[in-house]
């Protein structure tokens, strides 16, 4: 998931890229790019592919009452990203499908994430290791994002995942959902392993990340894919904002409530996580990076509807296993907003779990490519 053009892949590829070269200096690593698959789900008759879809997308986010200069910075974000970004990760706009190799390690992000409508994934069996030619498949902290086991057999390709699945010498993923899923398709010894962000200890080893802060004034981040913060969620946001002297700073996407849509590289997105007085956000990996930084912060759990998008079932296990379940909001009201901000997250402990959990990564990285 190293090419979508988000900072949260961005940040999980170059993470288990930086853990598996830690492993050993003779370590040669780089990416593998999956064949885009049709998509399962079809929204329509008419399937959007290429630039419709990218007229789509520049309309939705057109959408958004947020200022006109904050528009045109998230576009330029976005019409940028691949150039700026993927140098970092060792990449270019070449696509290279080499499987002949000694370890394919698959993942992490939303990898088995199959039952979905986006056309920049769709169902590719590339995803499940299907012909590789690789010596060892692994998989490392994998996900099934919200399809489940219902939807793989509602779609009826549980038979295909079950032989897929049978080529891996050892599957990793980082949630209950998927932990459940692969042992229903087959998987004897299934591991859990948290998402490379929090693996890696980014703040502490990561030299890229900017010492100095990078915005002088007292700043909120609200954190989420554009448009995806509703009317009333950013009625609460610019209130709460406003009277404890806040600005609001959007990455990523930009919402209503955005004062300033910030442009920066991942490492620099870091650092302003780092500096922030309070974080909200919808995403798994804003919730990481909320955490990593020990930030007070509030993560807003979207329930699944049909084929729509849903996080509860990524999300809901990442807070209950980094002891941060207090921060969860199912609806955001005035009142659950500022109590929810207002408790007190024992990042201590919040640190043991993580200290271990790097521990276990270390471990399983080093059992099944070493």
């Amino acid at each position: 998931m190293q090419r979508i053009y988000n900072y949260g892949s961005f940040l999980q590829a170059y993470a288990l890229k930086r853990l598996i070269e830690g492993l050993d200096s003779e370590n040669k690593v780089f990416f593998v790019d999956y064949r885009v698959g049709s998509p399962l789900v079809k929204i329509d008759n008419n399937e959007s592919t290429g630039i419709k879809r990218k007229l789509e997308k520049l309309r939705e986010y057109n959408k958004v009452d947020s200022s006109f200069v904050n528009k045109i910075k998230f576009f330029n974000h976005k019409r940028t990203y691949g150039k700026r970004f993927y140098p970092l990760l060792g990449i270019n706009d070449k696509f290279n499908h080499n499987t002949d190799v000694d370890v394919l390690v698959i993942g992490s992000d939303e990898v088995f994430n199959c039952v979905q409508a986006n056309t920049n994934v769709g169902y590719s069996r590339d995803l499940f290791g299907h012909n590789s030619k690789a010596k060892k498949v692994i998989s490392y902290a994998g996900s099934f994002g919200n399809t489940t086991m219902k939807k793989i057999q509602d779609y009826q390709i549980e038979e295909d995942l079950k032989k897929d699945f049978l080529r891996f010498q050892s599957v990793s993923v980082r949630d209950k959902n998927s932990f459940k899923i692969v042992k229903q398709l087959g998987v004897d010894n299934p591991i859990i392993n948290v998402d490379p962000v929090l693996a890696y200890d980014y703040m502490n080893l990561e030299n890229n990340i900017p010492k100095e802060r990078l915005y002088k004034e007292k700043y909120m981040i609200v954190y989420g894919y554009s448009g995806r913060i509703t009317k009333e969620e950013n009625e609460v946001l610019r209130k709460y904002a406003t009277e404890k002297g806040l600005m609001i700073l959007c990455f990523g996407g930009v919402q209503g409530c955005c004062d300033k849509f910030i442009d920066c590289t991942p490492f620099e997105l870091l650092a302003y996580f780092r500096d922030a007085e309070v974080i909200v956000t919808d995403t798994f990996h804003g919730t990481i990076f909320s955490i990593i930084n020990n930030r007070p912060f509030v993560t807003i759990i979207r329930k699944s509807v049909g084929n729509e998008y849903g996080n509860e079932e990524k999300l809901g296990y990442l807070l209950q296993i980094t002891g941060t379940g207090s921060q969860r909001l199912d609806s955001l009201s005035e009142k659950k907003f500022s109590e929810t901000l207002s408790y007190r997250i024992d990042y201590s402990n919040v640190n043991k779990i993580l200290k271990q959990q790097r521990e276990e990564a270390k471990k399983f990285l080093e059992k099944n490519i070493l």
